[in-house]
């Protein structure tokens, strides 16, 4: 019975460390990655779980791929991987001519049509997995379909600063990158 205890006790004092390097990429959980820019007084970010294609090249977000395959009714309203993304603006914002008012909000993709993907800004904060609440849309804007020049292994959102507080968010996994301008009122 005693060294029950120790080792209950043993895992309890565990725990923690435990949480901590799941939240990093352990257990199959996918690292967490964090994308930020200053335009002027104003600060931009991303904060997104990376996964890896992981030797899938090519069979992501095909029909019957990672992506597409998913048996739930939630797709093709696509959020990455782990927690939803979560975007950040310290100031008003047009997004691909969406009025985007400072504040906090998740980010999801409607892939539907791979040729023409939407980003789609959400009010309903802290989602985990593949919950959506489409009456929280604060809206959605067409995004810049590219090929990338090689292979991206994980996710990877990317803050560019165009000049003139003008800049442009990507979003690039495998052998797409989807694109949306903006502009910081």
């Amino acid at each position: 019975m005693k060294s029950l205890l120790i080792w209950a006790g043993a895992l309890f004092a565990a725990l923690p460390l435990l949480a901590q390097n799941a939240s990093i990429g352990s257990f199959g959980l996918s690292p967490k990655f964090t994308e930020t820019k200053t335009f002027g007084a104003a600060t931009i970010s991303v904060n997104y779980s990376g996964p890896s294609v992981s030797g899938q090249a090519g069979k992501i977000f095909t029909k019957d791929g990672v992506v597409g395959s998913a048996k739930d009714n939630t797709y093709p309203i696509w959020r990455g991987d782990g927690p939803a993304t979560m975007f950040h603006t310290d100031a008003d914002l047009d997004l691909g001519g969406l009025a985007v008012p400072k504040g906090d909000y998740t980010l999801y993709v409607d892939i539907s049509d791979p040729s023409a993907w939407q980003l789609i800004v959400n009010k309903e904060l802290h989602q985990w997995g593949l919950t959506y609440n489409k009456d929280q849309d604060l809206g959605r804007v067409k995004m810049t379909m590219s090929k990338p020049p090689a292979l991206v292994e994980t996710l990877k959102y990317t803050i560019t600063d165009l000049g003139g507080n003008k800049g442009r968010l990507d979003l690039s996994w495998e052998n797409v990158t989807a694109s949306v301008n903006f502009t910081v009122k």
